[in-house]
């Protein structure tokens, strides 16, 4: 059985990938040295903290739907 792997719109993930650099602090290495610049360990934190915002984020708008739909 496999899972349905809901996609994330290219403008989305982006948006989501700057406002949370921005958090970390990365923006102006980001604006001075491009996404190239970050160390394994920036790229690795960055990653996660995406991912953690889109899970949540799915999970508010299933939970939306559900009530929508009661």
């Amino acid at each position: 059985m496999t899972r349905d792997k809901a996609t994330v719109d290219d403008l989305t993930l982006m948006e989501i990938k700057l406002e949370v650099a921005y958090e970390m602090g990365l923006a102006e290495k980001i604006r001075k040295y491009g996404w190239g610049g970050l160390s394994a360990k920036e790229t690795g934190r960055l990653g996660g903290l995406i991912t953690q915002r889109i899970r949540k984020m799915k999970k508010t708008e299933e939970s939306e739907a559900q009530k929508k739909e009661a």
